[in-house]
């Protein structure tokens, strides 16, 4: 069975609340749709914003004070927000990546720490961050243990490493600038190959409930896993899931009776978060991302800038401004499509109001080093 273009950009936005926001509480919500990324504080707040009807931030605090959702290292090496019912086999899932990327890195081997010591530290550092805990005193505790400071560093792909939680801080959106750490509540089996290819498995289901169909490249992107890895856990899967074949011929794997709408099923405007995981779960980003745009959007650091999204395809950026939100259109969008973008801005504006009205401003230096657009307009907040 073959599947275009365009209907795997429908079964993304349908698998991704993104064809119309649903009336789910954010637990549910954030089952949905797998993974948010989470290195921006505000990003899974307007992640959820944008695919629940009725969202209140207020669930979000409230999920992640009482260790529900929670956010850490996790899928690209990076920061996601998931439930937590989600974490241990994520996180198995991702330890051969994990280890190798962490505690393998030069930064981290320079300590000269044996790997029955590092394992050691990774227990004791668990034990200590029953309660959370800052940089500053894990860092106390390991000088204690170790009898010397540990580079900064490599103490950071210790934390990466090591199964801890970013505890709430505080602020508008529960993190600040300084993090704090807490022991995760589900542990993960660490270093067991069998363990890591079952939840392997467990981690491709549940990638393809939230961003599917897609091939082996897609889920090696993902998770930042080895294609072999992925292959090895399709063959073992082969009996649960269909396969679909792209434009291209490329194989495409998916779930049996997942959505997969129509593909001129409408796709309304969106103003999606930066580092939104839908602009980021694929090897091919084509499916939302036009490949003219791509690098305008993902600038020459990785910063993932918050975007326009047009009929299900990225179409300009935004930022907050004095006023309400600027938008710019890399190419010219009809009157009917600009409503619909100023009606998501005043729904915006209202949630950021009393958060961050100014969201994202540290990283306004993308827009005075010039962007492309054929159109920007203000879309006031009221």
């Amino acid at each position: 069975m073959s599947i275009s273009a365009h209907a795997l950009n429908r079964a993304t936005l349908a698998r991704q609340l993104l064809l119309g926001r649903e009336p789910l509480d954010v637990e549910d919500g954030l089952r949905r749709v797998v993974a948010l990324q989470a290195q921006q504080p505000a990003s899974p707040y307007i992640a959820l914003w944008n695919r629940l009807s009725g969202f209140d931030p207020a669930g979000l605090d409230t999920a992640l004070a009482g260790r529900r959702a929670v956010k850490a290292t996790l899928m690209r090496l990076t920061l996601h927000a998931v439930h937590a019912e989600d974490y241990r086999a994520f996180r198995e899932a991702m330890e051969p990546t994990l280890r190798g990327s962490r505690l393998g890195d030069s930064r981290f081997t320079a300590s000269g720490l044996t790997v029955d010591t590092t394992t050691a530290l990774v227990a004791d550092l668990l034990h200590y961050a029953e309660q959370p805990r800052t940089v500053a005193e894990l860092g106390g505790r390991l000088r204690a243990r170790l009898g010397a400071p540990m580079e900064p560093a490599a103490q950071r792909m210790l934390r990466q490493y090591a199964p801890l939680w970013h505890a709430p801080t505080g602020g508008p959106w529960s993190f600040g600038t300084r993090p704090s750490y807490v022991a995760a509540d589900t542990r993960p089996v660490p270093a067991e190959p069998d363990v890591a290819a079952r939840s392997l498995r467990t981690l491709i289901r549940r990638y393809l409930e939230g961003f599917g169909p897609a091939s082996v490249a897609d889920m090696a992107q993902f998770a930042l896993v080895q294609r072999a890895r992925v292959r090895t856990a399709l063959t073992a899967l082969a009996g649960e899931l269909e396969q679909l074949e792209s434009p291209d011929g490329t194989v495409m794997y998916d779930l049996p009776g997942a959505p997969r709408p129509a593909e001129d099923t409408p796709a309304p405007p969106r103003l999606m978060a930066m580092w939104d995981s839908t602009l980021l779960a694929y090897a091919d980003r084509s499916r939302v991302v036009p490949p003219a745009y791509r690098k305008h959007v993902t600038r020459v650091n990785g910063d993932v800038l918050p975007t326009l999204l047009v009929d299900g395809y990225v179409a300009g950026v935004w930022r907050a401004v004095d006023g309400g939100i600027e938008a710019t259109a890399f190419h010219p969008l009809p009157g009917r499509v600009w409503e619909g973008l100023a009606a998501e801005a005043r729904s915006l504006m209202s949630l950021l109001a009393t958060r961050d009205p100014r969201v994202y401003g540290r990283y306004d230096h993308w827009w005075t080093k010039g962007l492309p657009g054929a159109e920007t307009r203000l879309l006031p907040g009221d």
